[in-house]
């Protein structure tokens, strides 16, 4: 029984490395909430995203091209690597220009889009989403159900459904809100993979800088 969990444990960290650009069933919009990487990882980074000047609430952590089960990763790809100005194009909405390129690297080199097209799109994408304005209005830190932050996108975004959508969390804050795309940017169900709400119901939630 041992071996055949390892086995099955094995195949899904295969399935998750490489894969052939351009195959892939749906994309998760990944947007994740500044304050909370700052406090866990920025801040000891000196990262320009935490500086308070920029303002960021939800930024754009990634357009992830999704299996149903499973997902590829750093696929092989003929496009070119993008540029520094690509790049540092993307950082008004993603906190750095190095996240950008690291996401090309892991995430967007298994799109089958060049550089140029796959930012385009991760920023058409950002674009789409009606992040809620009441979290932007915050001025202190809050404590409360990870739940309420997902009923708060699906208010601001008429259509989706709860299936659509997961709200993760880490060192118990909230963390991202996931959403499930179509490969022409509709919302669409998310699989078995995506589908991992966090279920605390005292998440800390800081405000934006």
């Amino acid at each position: 029984m041992r071996v055949l969990v390892l086995l099955f444990l094995l195949s899904g960290m295969a399935q998750a490395e490489g894969g052939r650009a351009g195959d892939f069933d749906y994309y998760v919009l990944a947007l994740s909430w500044s304050p909370t990487w700052c406090a866990l990882e920025g801040d000891a980074r000196n990262s320009p995203q935490c500086d308070a000047a920029k303002d960021h609430g939800w930024v754009l952590h990634g357009l992830w091209p999704q299996y149903h089960r499973g997902w590829p990763s750093h696929c092989q790809t003929t496009k070119r690597p993008p540029s520094r100005g690509m790049t540092a194009a993307m950082a008004d909405i993603m906190g750095t220009s190095g996240l950008a390129w690291y996401q090309w690297k892991k995430h967007g080199s298994c799109t089958g889009l060049s550089a140029a097209a796959y930012f385009t799109l991760s920023r058409k994408a950002y674009d789409t989403v009606n992040r809620p304005d009441v979290f932007r209005k915050l001025q202190k830190p809050i404590t409360l159900p990870a739940s309420v932050v997902e009923q708060a996108f699906l208010k601001a975004n008429p259509g989706w459904t709860p299936d659509m959508l997961t709200i993760t969390c880490r060192e118990g804050r909230i963390q991202e809100a996931r959403l499930c795309l179509s490969k022409d940017l509709a919302p669409v169900p998310c699989g078995r993979d995506t589908v991992r709400d966090c279920t605390l119901k005292n998440a800390l939630f800081a405000p934006i800088r």
